[in-house]
């Protein structure tokens, strides 16, 4: 359990929370439109989950 929680405060994952959060309220409040909220919540997931992979996929191709 104490690994998980070190990986999930890892400071790309609290800047993805962070920016979740704020495109969020943004989205609520009417700052932005849902289609921008989309587009923007689509660019930082996938950058997420983009070098999650990666580095996944670094460490299986590097192993002995």
């Amino acid at each position: 359990m104490k690994e998980v929680m070190n990986k999930l405060l890892t400071v790309k994952s609290l800047v993805t929370l962070a920016l979740t959060a704020v495109f969020c309220a943004l989205s609520v409040t009417g700052a932005i439109t849902g289609d921008q909220f989309l587009t923007i919540f689509t660019v930082v997931i996938g950058f997420y989950f983009g070098t999650q992979y990666e580095k996944k996929n670094h460490t299986t191709e590097t192993a002995p």
